[in-house]
This record gives structure tokens, sequence and C-alpha cells, in this order.
């Protein structure tokens, strides 16, 4: 039975494994469990995700593979029993395997894994492996004594959060004095056909777990192709605990990631940055990238028998965007709006940011794991989707 057609325009834009959301009107009585959705173009059907709101309307998500520029694509929404439901792929899959370890699947494989157990400084998603098991990022210091790899800044941990000079506190290093990120709990845990994730609470503590900051940290794994995984990387800082002065520094990062070190650009034979603003480093010459201005970060490289990189990717709704850049020769990639004079060399260009009492500020950020390049991967199509999704119209008739 039809519930709904959903007509999606590309816009000015091509999509290639394109997320996208909408709202249906549905029966109280229906159950979510037992929805499909066709491709009327193609005739194909693909998994489809579907919870009910507080308003008691049904949101409704898929992936779209593909479309070009101008294109209008049809889908129909429809309730189905078991025996006519397609046969779908394994979705995301999230699960606790230990304590302070939540373990990410997608399409059946394991992509990442959330630690914050009680010893970790700042929670962060390690290992990070692309479709095909390759890890992406460094290993050390979770596993020592990997031949190659580079032991330099050991707060360095995967893809993670950290920021210093917040009221003063030291919270980017794991150095004398350091300050904690402290996991309070999840208020949410999902998995699902299409997506996957979790909203974490935290506290920003100093050394001693005084408070001074809370935060919410909400991550979206997708059902990607075999050559991709994407994510939704969210963080809300809450003056919880009185005014915030975030301090200019460029010690820090909204959204870190340590690269896998044979990607290095400074290294012989290594990787590449290339941002948005067309900037490029292919050795220790960091003038086009550091400090730089720029709407997305593509850092790639040779990781066993292939090339595999991450993309990290402004939202234009968020703060000073397009972000600068803290990204390093040596491996470091991270989203920076706060180190203005470092990056410019300049004590008066500042780049401080109150937060008054009892307001929050919201940052938002997709990231592409991928083989290839930032050209081969399409970096600029998928933050286009990004920030300029496709419309979609619903229609009941």
């Amino acid at each position: 039975m039809r519930i709904a057609r959903l007509i999606v325009k590309a816009g000015l834009h091509d999509r290639m494994w394109c997320p996208v959301q909408c709202k249906v009107a549905a029966d109280a009585a229906l159950d979510l469990d037992k929805v499909a959705l066709w491709d009327k173009t193609d005739g194909v059907a693909l998994p489809v995700q579907a919870w009910r709101e507080e308003d008691g309307q049904v949101s409704v998500a898929w992936v779209i593979p593909s479309m070009v520029a101008e294109e209008t694509r049809e889908f129909e929404l429809q309730a189905v029993e078991g025996c006519c439901a397609p046969k779908l792929t394994d979705g995301v899959r999230l699960e606790q395997v230990a304590p302070g370890k939540l373990k990410v699947f997608v399409g059946g494989k394991h992509f990442t894994t959330y630690n914050y157990g009680e010893q970790v400084v700042h929670p962060y998603l390690y290992p990070v492996l692309a479709a095909d098991g390759v890890g992406v990022t460094r290993n050390w210091p979770m596993i020592e004594g990997v031949a190659g790899e580079s032991n330099d800044h050991p707060h360095h941990k995967g893809i993670y959060t950290a920021q210093d000079a917040i009221n003063g506190n030291q919270n980017w290093g794991e150095g004398e004095g350091h300050g904690w990120q402290v996991h309070k709990g999840f208020a949410r845990t999902f998995s699902g056909p299409v997506a996957g994730g979790f909203t974490s609470k935290l506290d920003w503590t100093d050394h001693d777990k005084n408070v001074y900051m809370t935060e919410t940290r909400r991550v979206t794994f997708y059902l990607t192709p075999q050559d991709g995984r994407i994510f939704d990387y969210e963080v809300t800082l809450h003056a919880s605990e009185g005014a915030l002065t975030i301090g200019d520094t460029k010690e820090g990062g909204l959204i870190s990631a340590r690269m896998a070190s044979s990607i290095e650009a400074e290294r012989e034979n290594g990787g590449i940055i290339e941002t948005g603003s067309g900037g490029k480093c292919q050795g220790k010459d960091e003038q086009e990238t550091w400090g730089k201005r720029a709407p997305w970060c593509d850092y790639s490289g040779p990781v066993a028998d292939g090339w595999y990189g991450i993309c990290l990717m402004d939202h234009l709704t968020n703060p000073r965007f397009p972000t600068y850049w803290h990204v390093r020769a040596y491996g470091l990639m991270t989203a920076n709006c706060f180190g203005l004079h470092d990056f410019y060399g300049d004590p008066n260009i500042r780049g401080d940011m109150d937060i008054p009492a009892g307001e929050s500020r919201t940052w938002r950020y997709r990231v592409m794991i991928h083989h290839g390049d930032a050209t081969t991967s399409n970096a600029a199509l998928h933050f286009e989707s990004f920030n300029y999704p496709p419309s979609v119209e619903v229609r009941y008739h």
C-alpha cells in the first residue's frame, strides 16, 4: 500500500551517495519496521529508515546513490507485509562490546569504535577503517610497535574533539595539569537500515574534575557503498556553568583527525593535503594549507597497497564558516576557528569567542573516509550535498 510519493530534485548539483530526509503523514497504526522505498525511475528498492516524531509525523531517511544536476527522481514509500518486503543488505549497527567501547558496523563490517572509558582523557573514534578494512588513522599510542609509525603527540587519537584555552583550561593535550572530557552517558543510541548513531553527554573539567562546561556530541553514521564511508559529527558547547571564553590558540580542533603515518605529507612518497579553497601541501611546505580558511580539507596518501584519505567538511551554519584548518604535514588535521593570532602571525588579530552564560553554540561537520584523493573521491560534490541538499516534495496522490 502506498504511503506517499517522494519527489526529489537534485537542484544545481550532481549527487552521489547523498543522505536525504523528509517528513510524511502516516496512520498511527503503521508499523514503521514494515515500510519499503522504491526508486520509480530505476525500479529498484532502496534501504529506508522511518521513525515517529513527537508531532505524530513520520520522518523518513534514505541515501540516494546518484543524480545529475537538474534531475528529478520519484520514490514511492510503501507499507508492506513481511513476505513482500525487499531483501536488502545490513544497515548500520551499534554494539556495546565492552565498558567504554561502542562499536559501529556499516553493511555488516566494523567501521569504527567510540572509546570513552573512565581513563580516556578525550573520547575518540578508533580504529577508523575504510570499507575494505584498511585503517586510515594512526595506531599509536593505542597500539605500540607498529612498523614505520610516528610517535609524536600522544593526545592525537583517531578522530576526536579537543580545545585548549577555554576559560584558561588545558583540554587539548594530555600533559601535566590537563583537563578531561568526562562521558556522562548516552542520551540516545540507535541502529537502522540506513543510519545509526549516538548522542553523548560530556562534562568538560579541569584536572581536578571540576566542571566548567558541558557538551552534547551527536554522531550519525550512514549506510554507504563499498568504496566509502560517510558520517555527520555535531558538537554543541553549553555555557552551563557560567560564561565561557574560548581563547585564541592553534591548540585545538572541534573535529580533529590524526592520519595513518604513511599518509603524512612530509614523508618521502607520502600523502597530500588539499582544501576546498585550492590549497595544497605535498612535502613540508604548509603555506597554502596551514591556518588557511576553506570549506573542506582532505588529507590522503598511501596505506598498504592503496591510496586512502579523510575529508572533513565544514557547514555554512557553523560560527565563522568557512573554518580555519590547523592541518600539518606531520599528519594532524583539525577544524579550528579560534587560533587566528597563530595563523596570521599577528597578536592583534584575535580569534577569541565568548559564549554568554546559559547559551550554546553548535558546529556541524561531515566526514568522508574514501579511496583516492580529493578529486577522485568527489570531495567538492559531497560538500555541496552536505550544505545544499536536494529538495524533497511529499505527495499523497
